[in-house]
């Protein structure tokens, strides 16, 4: 027997708006994401530059004060922690692509703003990287701890007390396999979250998935991806900051265009 309720409308969905899909690319994809960066890189310049130029001088500020305040060890986490939170540091740059994408030209007011789109679930996912960054440099701080003892080294002598002393070797193959896997967690979380958050009316959690979905289901690719922007990283970082004027707005533009080429909502 079958009770029929006049007012059944059907069923109703779990989810409102389309749900998101990802498509698979090739292995050497991220050269042409880097292409379309690059690209976007030359429409915005201004706007682009200016925008890594107020992050490489707050990083340069912030090692400076680290540096000033005696706590040298504390400088290596946090460069290294960096990849960590650029994701979220480089949303401007997103929507930067986002607008030339529309036709729109680029405004480096709206860049800043760029947040205010989606504030919740974006300041919900910035509030999870910053807490894995500042575990990071706890654990870091305690590995530290662990292997060199008392040891309070000057900028001077940084570099002979992580590479010359006994506990050299191990303090950086156990730092470099636990950050490594930090960075793993935080590139599989955030790498195309951020930008679909820019993009859809969308929460964090799925954004998350979305963004664990497409690692894992073009893992060659964003393994290559992920290796380009830690060594482009880098490359600013050693420089003092200075390259990270034109490589962090590089990698922000290529990951905005990463995200559209993976994520499809059919």
């Amino acid at each position: 027997m079958t009770i029929e309720h006049e007012d059944d409308a059907g069923p109703v969905p779990v989810f409102s708006g389309p749900v998101p899909h990802i498509r698979p690319v090739p292995v050497d994809r991220p050269w042409h994401w880097l292409q379309l960066g690059m690209a976007d890189l030359g429409s915005a310049w201004r706007v682009s530059l200016t925008y890594g130029a107020l992050i490489a001088a707050f990083s340069l500020a912030l090692t400076l004060l680290v540096v000033g305040s005696g706590h040298v060890m504390l400088m290596l986490p946090l460069t290294s922690g960096f990849t960590l939170v650029a994701p979220l540091i480089a949303v401007g740059l997103y929507a930067t692509s986002r607008d030339i994408g529309a036709g729109r030209g680029p405004d480096l007011r709206r860049a800043l703003q760029a947040w205010k789109v989606n504030p919740l679930q974006v300041g919900f996912l910035g509030v999870l990287l910053l807490l894995l960054h500042l575990f990071w440099v706890r654990v870091a701080t305690l590995m530290y701890a662990l292997f060199f003892a008392d040891l309070s080294p000057t900028l001077d002598s940084l570099t002979e007390t992580l590479f010359q002393s006994g506990a050299s070797l191990p303090f950086l193959i156990v730092g470099s396999l636990i950050g490594a896997g930090f960075a793993a967690v935080a590139f599989a979380v955030s790498v195309v979250s951020i930008p679909m958050l820019l993009d859809r009316r969308t929460n964090a959690f799925t954004a998350m998935a979305t963004s664990i979905t497409a690692v894992r289901v073009n893992l060659p690719a964003m393994a290559l991806w992920a290796f380009i922007i830690v060594f482009l990283t880098a490359v600013g970082i050693a420089t003092m900051f200075v390259g990270l004027i034109v490589t962090l707005p590089l990698i922000g533009h290529a990951s905005w265009h990463a995200y559209k080429d993976m994520v499809t909502e059919q």
